[in-house]
């Protein structure tokens, strides 16, 4: 993964976790039970991948911040879950992705780190492809309770924003990549628990067609997205992360027409190309390594002066 494009593996990585909407549907149980069993179910494949990596690279630092990163990613399991209940899938999706604004603020305001001049012109045409793709678009919300669903949604799409600046936090100058995704898969599960249980309950015996939704959603939304995307963090602008994983909703609805037989209209089809044509604006900012101190090359001004920049441009 060193080797390989970091922007790539996000890509990647956002493939599989564009998965999870619909096995979780698939599933047919509460988005406690869901948000549980997916960490769970994934433990057994992390555990053995993690002790193999801490025997090659050794012990993991920070991992205290993994696992509160994972306790934001738990929260946002339940909250996203329930806000598709309260408001629909369409504006769900597009709360959720309030994650792109979030994560470049954080950086700014914690290390200084400013986004690429590209990438304010190019969150509106984000947003509006992503409500696009969503559905939004001569369609009604499909939900029980708008008000509500829509503060779970903005709850979600902020958990989701602190788990992706955090995992970013915990993983400058290392080189772990199991590791990491199973302490945050320990504090998901526990926060999924205790958020889950009481509020919608969580089913310890779903049933077996449900375990295999579960299982299938362990190993894409939880083993192989999550490595993959926090293999690539650390090596990436916050802006341009959270913009690459903006190609979930995209990719949500392409995997829909082929899983689950969904046609999309002309508006989301639309919309998706909106997002890829932001993604490929805002992608054009820099792709800078950090360095174990938390400061980026932007933050330290590299690449505004006369000096060799040090980042690789999106093509």
């Amino acid at each position: 993964m060193r080797r390989t494009d970091p922007r790539l593996l996000v890509i990647a990585g956002a493939a599989f976790i564009s998965l999870s909407a619909i096995l979780f549907r698939l599933s047919g149980v509460s988005s406690g039970t869901a948000g549980f069993f997916r960490c769970a179910l994934a433990l057994p494949v992390l555990a053995p991948l993690a002790l193999r990596e801490r025997r090659r690279a050794g012990p993991r630092r920070r991992g205290g911040v993994d696992v509160l990163a994972g306790v934001l990613l738990g929260a946002d399991f339940v909250l996203w879950g329930a806000s598709i209940d309260g408001v629909g899938a369409g504006i769900a999706t597009v709360l959720v992705n309030v994650q792109v604004v979030v994560v470049p603020l954080l950086a700014l305001a914690v290390f200084g780190e400013r986004p690429s001049r590209a990438f304010a012109p190019a969150v509106p045409v984000m947003l509006t492809g992503v409500a696009l793709a969503g559905g939004l678009a001569g369609h009604g919300t499909g939900g029980t309770d708008p008000v509500l669903g829509s503060l779970f949604g903005l709850g979600a799409g902020l958990a989701y924003g602190g788990y992706l600046f955090l995992t970013r936090v915990a993983g400058r100058g290392q080189e772990h990549r199991a590791q990491p995704v199973l302490l945050s898969t320990l504090g998901a599960g526990a926060a999924a628990l205790a958020v889950g249980g009481p509020w919608q309950g969580v089913d310890p015996a779903p049933g077996w067609p449900a375990l295999g939704w579960l299982a299938a959603l362990a190993m894409t939304g939880q083993v192989c997205g999550w490595v993959l995307i926090g293999a690539a963090l650390p090596r990436l602008g916050a802006d341009v992360a959270g913009t690459l994983l903006l190609l979930q909703p995209v990719l949500a609805v392409a995997l829909g027409a082929v899983v689950l037989g969904e046609r999309p209209g002309a508006a989301q089809i639309a919309g998706c190309a909106l997002v890829v044509a932001a993604v490929r604006l805002a992608g054009r900012g820099s792709v800078a390594p950090r360095d174990d101190s938390g400061v980026g090359s932007r933050a330290r001004g590299h690449g505004r002066t006369g000096g060799r920049p040090d980042r690789a441009e999106v093509p």
